[in-house]
């Protein structure tokens, strides 16, 4: 489900994690930057991986990052991209380890909110 929103809705954490993933994008010249935030509080920042036999999305190198470093659960996902909807995968690695409903904030390419994604 997709839902329209500005910046004035979002709670300093949830802008926490749109800034890191706007910086990701932006310091590594990549499509999209990713942020995820775990059950902790802990952030995980990623960029898109575009190797030839590692095709991977930011949200989902994100999540990957949170698992690979023992989180269990998925408070919140962030994304700064020019494309106006996330990919099904993406969302689905979000809910695998969130669960589904997880919000995940879209974003363009200057930060500014969009919409939220509900994850699953």
């Amino acid at each position: 489900m997709l839902t329209a929103m500005s910046d004035e809705a979002l709670d300093p954490e949830d802008r926490k994690i749109l800034t890191l993933a706007r910086s990701a994008r932006a310091r590594n010249a990549v499509p999209e930057g990713a942020a995820v935030r775990d059950e902790n509080g802990r952030t995980y920042v990623a960029g898109t991986v575009q190797l030839p036999s590692l095709p991977l999305s930011a949200l989902r190198t994100a999540v990957a990052m949170a698992v690979a470093s023992g989180a269990r659960s998925l408070e919140a996902a962030a994304v700064v991209t020019e494309a106006e909807a996330l990919a099904e995968e993406d969302l689905a690695a979000v809910a695998d380890l969130g669960g589904p409903g997880t919000p995940v904030f879209l974003a363009g390419p200057d930060g500014t909110p969009r919409a939220t994604v509900a994850a699953g």
